[in-house]
């Protein structure tokens, strides 16, 4: 099958990029994916500890708030939490009004303590990343019953007063994960040795970490030494590790990137989750510091096939696969004169079950890469992809 990265529809912008649809890979579950990911410890293990990105100690089991939302993109840090590291989450803490639901028994703060849990996770991302005032009593009780407070969000915990003194009564901890005040430098755009992939998007909230989550389980199950590196809250909770780069100033975005993925020895290959999208008007910016910064010599684009506007942008309509791909190789080769597309993660929950096959299929057969649902199996042909092009360049 030739591949559109080389064909006429895209030669002019990108040139020549084959690829090919390898054998199928037989599904495996989210629990084998998270023994292989070491999901369920403290942190990710990590031969290379002098990389200069903040270690976060978080208190497990946790506790996962939702608060009042009705829309199950907003609680996307809930669900990302329940798939990837499950045995950590011991129920989830609901206001009234919720209509999201994550499947985890309703727990309220003392009945979670009484279980075991040690934090309350805040699981919700709202556009913005404010905090909703109507939050303060029930997070206020969950510090009181006991539980550390845990936020991912733009808001620090600690400029509400009220969270403040009632973590200081209860001597609980208010963490927070976007941190503006890293000691970061501005990109370089210096080569860098070992692989990387990036996973990029046609929108924001579709799958970008659960696509790079998948594949860096992949490769550790095959024994290619591989590493997940985290660029969001969720990543962050889920790993022990990484950088939100959405708090980290403009300038530096480029040189977070860099420190997230250092120098690594040959045949190793961090696998580093994307953010926003390239083609988002309120997030491209991010995106573009990534792909600069990471300098990946792979992508994976994931997409929604039953999503036609843009997440919170209802004028803006999903931009093609294919111009994605285009702009993403232009723009990489910036900092990587060799990046390739090597597949598409697609977010299939919306697609009735009895047609993913078909619509997985009409993907590969317009895109010529392997097309995957990274909930449903199938990475193992992306890995190939992205292997049998790493072994043809060093030869």
């Amino acid at each position: 099958m030739d591949s559109f990265l080389s064909d006429g529809r895209l030669a002019r912008a990108i040139g020549p990029g084959p690829a090919t649809v390898a054998a199928p890979h037989r599904p495996r579950s989210l629990q084998e994916i998270g023994t292989v990911l070491n999901l369920d410890g403290e942190t990710m293990p990590s031969p290379r500890d002098a990389v200069a990105v903040p270690l976060v100690s978080i208190d497990r089991p946790y506790l996962l708030f939702l608060g009042a939302v009705t829309d199950a993109d907003d609680a996307k840090t809930a669900f990302g939490l329940r798939d990837w590291c499950r045995p950590a989450c011991l129920g989830q803490f609901r206001l009234p009004g919720c209509t999201v639901d994550t499947g985890l028994p309703d727990l309220t703060p003392r009945a979670a303590v009484a279980a075991g849990a040690r934090s309350l996770l805040i699981g919700v991302a709202p556009m913005g990343g404010a905090m909703d005032p109507a939050w303060m009593p029930a997070l206020q009780d969950a510090l009181e019953a006991g539980l550390d407070l845990v936020s991912g969000m733009h808001a620090r915990l600690a400029m509400h007063p009220p969270l403040a003194a009632a973590a200081a009564r209860a001597g609980r901890r208010l963490l927070d994960l976007r941190r503006a005040d890293l000691p970061l430098a501005v990109g370089t755009g210096r080569q860098r040795s070992g692989g990387r992939l990036l996973t990029v998007g046609t929108d924001c909230a579709l799958g970008k970490k659960y696509a790079a989550l998948a594949l860096a389980a992949e490769l550790q199950r095959r024994g290619v030494p591989a590493e997940f590196r985290a660029t969001g809250q969720t990543g962050i909770m889920i790993s022990g590790r990484g950088i939100a780069v959405d708090a980290v100033v403009a300038d530096f975005v480029a040189g977070a990137a860099e420190a997230l993925s250092p120098d690594a020895p040959d045949g190793h290959w961090d696998v580093v989750e994307g953010q926003g999208s390239i083609l988002h008007p309120a997030y491209s910016g991010v995106s573009v510091g990534l792909l600069h910064g990471s300098q990946p010599d792979a992508f994976v684009v994931c997409h929604d096939p039953t999503r036609h506007t843009l997440s919170g942008m209802p004028d803006f309509p999903v931009p093609p696969i294919e111009q994605v791909v285009a702009l993403t190789i232009e723009l990489g080769r910036v900092t990587n004169a060799a990046i390739r597309c090597v597949g598409v993660s697609l977010n299939t929950s919306a697609v009735p079950e009895l047609e993913r096959a078909a619509v997985l299929a009409a993907h590969e057969r317009r895109l010529g890469v392997p097309a995957f649902d990274p909930m449903r199996g199938g990475v193992g042909r992306v890995v190939d992809e992205l292997l049998r092009g790493a072994d043809a360049r060093r030869a």
